[in-house]
């Protein structure tokens, strides 16, 4: 993960996101927006269109549903799918 240089990864920071061709505005952590990118990245999407793809699955608020999204993520790739044991 990369922390955006001199930022508090726990600070809140507000982006407008474009989903289905309107922009909305999310609210999260930037250690969520880095990660967030990172995947994005990594799956040769743009930020916009995966957080799409998040949207389309969602029961909560989007940035709750994109929070819980990247931490499934990471929890995949660290090979806990169903969460830690115990």
């Amino acid at each position: 993960m990369t922390v955006s240089a001199g930022a508090d990864p726990a600070a809140p920071r507000k982006r407008s996101v474009m989903i289905a061709g309107h922009a909305t505005s999310v609210s999260m952590e930037q250690a969520f927006w880095d990660l967030l990118a990172t995947f994005a990245e990594a799956r040769g999407v743009s930020l916009n269109a995966l957080v799409t793809e998040i949207d389309r699955t969602r029961t909560a608020n989007l940035s709750s549903a994109i929070r819980v999204w990247v931490l499934r993520e990471c929890a995949r790739l660290a090979g806990l799918e169903d969460g830690p044991a115990g």
